[in-house]
């Protein structure tokens, strides 16, 4: 009798602890994924209807096939623009650099990834700029028409969640400091899920 006393208590205990445990993570997901549309949040960037980003495309440094699980784990922002790159191009990479390094001690939970959509591959100078981006060749790819565009995909930042879902997009010539605003939210919310090691080091 005793022992089955026990058992309900120990059972009880680690029911309450997994509540706890999951509590934040279950708070960000139902803040950003079920619902809640800008207006009443206080979400800058535009929350989009979430969905896992499926296809392959090409990783342009070793010539590999890359698949959007190779990054669970991380926030990822996302955009998607020639290997020209132009200006506004630039000025993506530049917002997305920045973005990630005010983060500060959390920067290395975020990745950056260029998905180029015309197969050119980009200046030298422009990736030793912008180092640590991850170069992708989705010309052709189904990835592309994965992402949704108000008017072209070329305008926007966008940000993918740990476990590969597209969920949010920036407008064009987007504010860097309220971008960083909504990932340090999130990566706030999400942090208990961080320290339980469920994000995966790549």
């Amino acid at each position: 009798m005793a022992s089955e006393s026990g058992l309900k208590k120990n059972r009880r205990t680690l029911i309450l602890l997994f509540v706890v445990l999951c509590a934040p993570i279950i708070a960000s997901y139902t803040l950003y994924f079920f619902g809640v549309r800008p207006g009443t949040t206080v979400n800058y960037g535009e929350l989009l209807q979430v969905k896992p980003l499926a296809g392959t495309a090409l990783n342009q440094a070793d010539q590999t096939i890359f698949r959007m699980r190779q990054l669970r784990g991380k926030w990822v922002m996302a955009m998607v623009d020639s290997g020209k790159c132009d200006e506004q191009c630039q000025k993506k990479l530049y917002y997305m650099r920045q973005v990630r390094l005010t983060q500060h001690k959390e920067k290395d939970r975020v990745e950056r990834l260029w998905l180029i959509d015309d197969g050119e591959v980009p200046a030298p100078e422009i990736v030793k700029d912008f180092e640590g981006v991850l170069l992708i060749n989705a010309k052709d790819s189904d990835l592309l028409s994965e992402i949704p565009a108000a008017v072209s995909h070329r305008d926007h930042i966008y940000l993918i969640d740990p476990i590969g879902n597209l969920m949010m997009r920036f407008p064009k010539n987007p504010d860097p400091a309220q971008m960083a605003k909504d990932i340090k939210r999130l990566l706030k919310v999400s942090q208990l899920e961080h320290a339980m090691g469920t994000d995966q080091k790549h």
